[in-house]
């Protein structure tokens, strides 16, 4: 284990045995090198691992605290593993999108970023001139698996973050959640036996309806995320064919899964020859100075499919994505041309110019520094008013922020009481579907902070405490 490893696990053991607590400073990188012996520069990359864990946080010229969720919060799921032969969801996604459509309505529910963060004028300009030229509208180099420079690209990227690629293993998507369900269809048959983490984004859950998969759900784990000890019994019990995570900025709850347990998942799926769908849309949208690594990187023989997206970064009018197939590249292929057939040939030669150009990069940079200051924004703000007893899960990537409420108050009756006020939020049976876990709600953070906004967050949390104060009368009867 690298030194910078080392210390990284030792002041994890601290926080989860508490010995250090909930905004406590940790030493400053001079006391920490000076009372290690180890450099700067080392303890620097351990205090930055540490951050894009979720573990501590940094406050500029203040140094790095232990980010609260670790110590008085914790997810609070129902640990058990179950399955679910009979999956029935789609209805309720069907009604909840038809819900929160109105361009009136205030999206505290969007699972997409605020449209003036993503929306980049230089992409637009690219756009607009490639229109005007016809040879821009062929389709014959975009059909699967898609135009060969953009994979080119693609894969250069992959190489920058240590995943070996080449353009052949791509296969370019009408957006990640196409990548998703083309990568599932390409390893599981109707009756196989698939693992969803218990709180998933929805069309995890739509996708095994559709195929008739039999579902066993992992629980989350309170200070990890990933359960692996759940994991492994559930490996060792079911004849499981496949896995769809969300490991890293975890939708809908937020948490960025270890690098240590990833290669212990990665040497799990190995050993037991389970295949791993990885849904790694908000993959770019990190606040530490390093990127989460995917588990792609860890891959021990080509049972990882990486899946992710441009519409998290540049907008849902970019829904273009791309599957890291390796061997499933041909049948991946095949199976698109009997579907979308192909991604949209203007958006994916756009792309080419706009990654090549660099112009990507200095949009990325820009867009995580505004979703920092935003969720920051946020969190303050319903830390300070929301009711006693809901707890945020604050973490240092994406958009969302978490809200577990307290007992007896069900989201999906604060979000109906919500929408009639033209206001939505995603509440947590879109994600779980315990009839017991009904106690989270999503909150899109994107958004620039004004009047309007804050009067929806105040209106969010009037029906939080009316909800709480009829629960709490209820019981006392």
């Amino acid at each position: 284990m690298y030194k910078a490893e080392q210390l990284a696990h030792n002041i994890r053991i601290l926080i989860e045995n508490h010995s250090f607590t909930a905004h406590q400073k940790l030493p400053s990188l001079r006391d920490q090198a000076a009372d290690t012996g180890l450099s700067l520069m080392t303890v620097m990359n351990a205090y930055q691992s540490l951050e894009a864990q979720g573990l501590v946080y940094a406050k500029e010229k203040s140094g790095y605290f232990v980010t609260p969720l670790h110590d008085d919060l914790a997810l609070s799921c129902t640990t058990r593993v179950a399955l679910h032969e009979d999956v029935s969801i789609n209805s309720l996604v069907f009604e909840y999108l038809k819900s929160i459509q109105s361009s009136h309505m205030i999206a505290l529910g969007s699972a997409f970023p605020a449209d003036e963060l993503v929306c980049n004028k230089k992409l637009i300009q690219i756009m607009a001139q490639l229109a005007r030229e016809p040879s821009s509208y062929s389709q014959n180099e975009s059909l699967p698996p898609g135009k060969l420079a953009l994979r080119q690209l693609i894969a250069q990227r992959y190489h920058m973050h240590g995943v070996h690629a080449h353009a052949d293993d791509i296969v370019i998507t009408s957006g990640c959640l196409d990548a998703l369900n083309l990568a599932l269809q390409a390893v599981a048959q109707p009756g196989d036996y698939i693992i969803l983490q218990q709180h998933i984004f929805y069309g995890a859950w739509q996708a095994a309806e559709r195929l008739g998969l039999k579902v066993i759900t992992l629980p989350e784990h309170p200070i990890h995320g990933f359960d692996l000890d759940s994991f492994i019994q559930i490996l060792q019990q079911y004849p499981i064919k496949v896995c769809w995570l969300m490991l890293n900025s975890h939708n809908p709850i937020g948490f960025n899964v270890s690098n240590e347990i990833k290669k212990k998942i990665a040497t799990l799926i190995h050993q037991h020859q389970v295949y791993l769908i990885e849904d790694d849309v908000y993959e770019e949208l990190y606040f530490s100075q390093h990127r989460p690594l995917p588990m792609k990187y860890f891959d021990l023989g080509n049972w990882v499919l990486h899946c992710s997206s441009f519409s998290k970064t540049l907008g849902a009018s970019f829904r273009l994505g791309w599957v890291h197939a390796g061997a499933f590249s041909a049948k991946i292929q095949h199976l698109q041309l009997m579907s979308t057939i192909s991604a949209n040939s203007l958006l994916q030669q756009a792309l080419v110019e706009f990654i090549a150009k660099h112009h990507y990069e200095k949009h990325l940079r820009q867009l995580r520094k505004n979703l920092e200051k935003q969720k920051k924004l946020f969190f303050k703000y319903l830390e300070q008013n929301l009711p006693k007893g809901c707890d945020i899960y604050y973490y240092h990537s994406g958009y969302f922020l978490w809200i577990k409420l307290p007992a007896h108050i069900d989201s999906m009756s604060i979000y109906e009481n919500l929408i009639q006020q033209g206001i939505s939020v995603a509440p947590s049976r879109l994600f779980c579907i315990f009839s017991e876990q009904r106690q989270g709600l999503r909150i899109n953070c994107s958004f620039a902070w004004n009047e309007q906004l804050q009067q929806a967050l105040d209106s969010m949390i009037q029906v939080i405490q009316t909800h709480l104060e009829s629960a709490t009368f209820t019981v006392d009867l």
